[in-house]
């Protein structure tokens, strides 16, 4: 199919239903069907990148591997601004499992050429649906992206999707959730310490005061900030993130997983 011009968001009815979807099993086959069989069907979970990201001499990029802790996989990134992403979905209750590239969508120009794009990242959502994503990287979006973008918003909701592009977050809560990252590994699980830290956050109180009560600093920090990452465990992190901040454990039934 050769790629020609964008669609724009004045989309004739029944539009969705000309999408078709191409992606690459778990055995390494490549496959295309209708998106809204594949959106149904697959297990995006499990499906390999259809587009990499390559390394390219002169361009500031930096494509790397995120141990998600979601899901305990490794999501493929192309830069720095798309690792931030990958973390704060990483750190959404609401995300179950994520994937990068897992699916490239084609759909009809309207000049009789076809469109390809393949969104940055997919999030399998708690209650089955799933989202789409592609990451703006200094938050303006180009005319190109916004074209593809009307797009894959109708063909997203077709299905009971959604998609988003992605904008810069705000700087304190990207920071205190990068230094939470750094704790999301189950090795600072802390076992009958983390139980501990339940009980003696059970009300709001300082972070340094509590961790005090539980004993050794050096051993406490890590199992409250794996459990303030993990949700077991609650602070205010749109706010500077220090050893003042009021800390509360969060309900059995409230907790993120």
């Amino acid at each position: 199919m050769p790629e020609d011009a964008e669609a724009t968001a004045e989309l004739p009815v029944g539009f969705d239903d000309r999408v078709e979807a191409r992606f690459v099993e778990q055995a390494g086959t490549e496959r295309r069907m209708p998106w809204a069989e594949a959106a149904r069907g697959v297990c995006w979970e499990e499906c390999g990148p259809v587009r990499r990201f390559p390394v390219r001499r002169g361009k500031r990029m930096a494509p790397g591997w995120w141990w998600s802790a979601t899901d305990g996989r490794l999501v493929h990134y192309a830069s720095g601004v798309m690792r931030t992403q990958v973390m704060l979905l990483d750190h959404d209750p609401s995300v179950v499992a994520i994937a990068c590239r897992p699916v490239e969508l084609t759909w009809p120009g309207h000049d009789g050429g076809w469109v390809r794009h393949a969104p940055h990242l997919m999030a399998r959502l708690a209650d089955g649906s799933g989202l789409l994503a592609d990451c703006a990287g200094r938050g303006d979006i180009s005319p190109r992206l916004a074209s593809r973008a009307a797009v894959l918003e109708v063909a997203a909701a077709a299905v009971g999707w959604r998609y988003q592009v992605l904008r810069p977050p705000d700087p304190v809560l990207t920071a205190n959730v990068r230094w939470l990252a750094g704790y999301r590994h189950p090795r600072y699980r802390g076992g009958e310490l983390a139980v501990r830290a339940a009980e003696v956050f059970r009300r709001p109180r300082p972070l340094i005061e509590g961790v005090h009560e539980l004993g050794d600093p050096v051993q406490v920090f890590p199992v409250v900030f794996h459990a303030l990452w993990h949700g077991d465990l609650s602070a205010q992190l749109e706010k500077p993130l220090h050893e003042r901040v009021n800390v509360t454990a969060v309900p059995q039934g409230r907790r993120r997983r």
